[in-house]
C-alpha cells in the first residue's frame, strides 16, 4: 500500500468522466487499498479514483467517528435522493487551501459494485452521503467548485493556485 500523490485542479484528468470498471480485480483491490491509506493520510472522508491520476470509476468514503469502515465503490451511481437538502463545507486536496458551502441531498441510495465483486445498493446520510456524492462527482469528470457561480469558482481557484505557489 502507498500514500499517492494528488493532481493539480489544473490537470484535465480531473475535468473527465472515468472509464467504468467491468470487474473487480485484485488490482482494483490494490488501487482500493492505496486509496484508503490515501484518504487517511490526508485526512480525509472520501477520495475518487481521478484525483490520484487512475482514471476508472472508483471511489471510496469513510465519514465514521473510528477509521477503519471504509466503503470501496466501483461505478456507483446515485438511484434516489432526499428533497431534503444539507449545506456542507467541502474541500479538495486537487484544491488546496479554499472550501466552500456546497448544498446537496441530506440522504441518497447508492448502487455500485462492492469489493466482493457483487451489485450492492445501500443508502448513506448525512456527512456519509455528502462525501458519496462529492465523489461521484469526481468519477463525472466535475468538482465541488462546478457547484458554485462561475465567479465564486475563479475566486477560489485564483486563491488555490496563490496558495499552492507560497
Amino acid at each position: 500500500m502507498a500514500v499517492r500523490p494528488f493532481l493539480p485542479y489544473s490537470d484535465r484528468r480531473l475535468h473527465k468522466p472515468a472509464e467504468p470498471v467491468s470487474e473487480i480485480t485484485e488490482s482494483v483491490r490494490m488501487i482500493w487499498d492505496d486509496m484508503v491509506q490515501t484518504m487517511d493520510a490526508m485526512p480525509g472522508v472520501g477520495l475518487a479514483a481521478p484525483q490520484i491520476g487512475i482514471m476508472l470509476q472508483l471511489a471510496v468514503v469513510d465519514a465514521s467517528d473510528k477509521r477503519g469502515q471504509a466503503v470501496r465503490m466501483a461505478n456507483p451511481q446515485v438511484l434516489h435522493a432526499s428533497v431534503q437538502i444539507r449545506k456542507h463545507e467541502e474541500a479538495s486536496p486537487n484544491l488546496p487551501g479554499v472550501s466552500a458551502h456546497v448544498d446537496r441531498p441530506r440522504a441518497v441510495t447508492v448502487r455500485f459494485l462492492n469489493d466482493a465483486g457483487e451489485m450492492e445498493e445501500r443508502d448513506f446520510v448525512g456527512l456519509w452521503a455528502t462525501s458519496v456524492q462529492h465523489q461521484i462527482d469526481h468519477l463525472a469528470g466535475k468538482m465541488y467548485v462546478d457547484h458554485l457561480s462561475p465567479l465564486r469558482r475563479r475566486m477560489l481557484v485564483a486563491k488555490s493556485a496563490k496558495y499552492a505557489k507560497e
